[in-house]
């Protein structure tokens, strides 16, 4: 295989390149409706209340996604209105569980929430490796990428990857 997924934009397997250094401002996890349906698919496990819905959510992408109360809750709300799941207070909490129409309206759109949580996992392996300092780097690294790639056309491929299998050695033994 030659260059050709630098060129597409995307890595082998299409997901673009751009997204494994775009944790920054402005990137969204989730795209539109995508909460609502990973909430469906999240309670189609199982009846759970809305920090259950969030650990779940910010667990399954290795924390690079936090799920928020704003915008959780209101999803359920709506979930609610469209009289897809249902709710009832137990133990102090709201809890929520996906009836059959929720079910139906999970079914209608399998593709996505495959996607979604495929997604999920390919961050997941971001977050294995990701404490509070770690975002810090990104900055540094897409810099360290761009002066890679215009290095490499004054020097050569073989002399940047030298210097770059160096720098990734000596970051190993840190």
């Amino acid at each position: 295989m030659g260059n050709e997924w630098w060129v597409s934009g995307r890595f082998p397997g299409g997901r673009p390149w751009g997204a494994a250094f775009s944790f920054g401002r402005g990137q969204r996890f989730f795209e539109a409706g995508e909460v609502r349906l990973a909430i469906l698919s999240l309670l189609a496990e199982g009846p759970k209340h809305g920090y259950q819905l969030m650990k779940e959510m910010t667990d399954r992408s290795g924390g690079v996604y936090k799920a928020s109360a704003g915008s959780v809750y209101p999803t359920l709300q709506q979930l609610e209105d469209e009289e897809l799941i249902v709710s009832e207070q137990e133990g102090g909490r709201r809890i929520y569980k996906l009836i059959r129409a929720g079910r139906r309206e999970l079914e209608k759109d399998p593709e996505t929430v495959r996607r979604i949580w495929e997604r999920a996992e390919e961050y997941e392996v971001w977050g294995r490796f990701m404490n509070a300092d770690s975002a810090t780097i990104f900055q540094s690294i897409g810099s360290l990428v761009k002066t890679a790639m215009r290095a490499s056309n004054r020097a050569g491929t073989d002399r940047v990857r030298a210097v770059l299998d160096r720098t990734r050695k000596e970051l190993e033994e840190l």
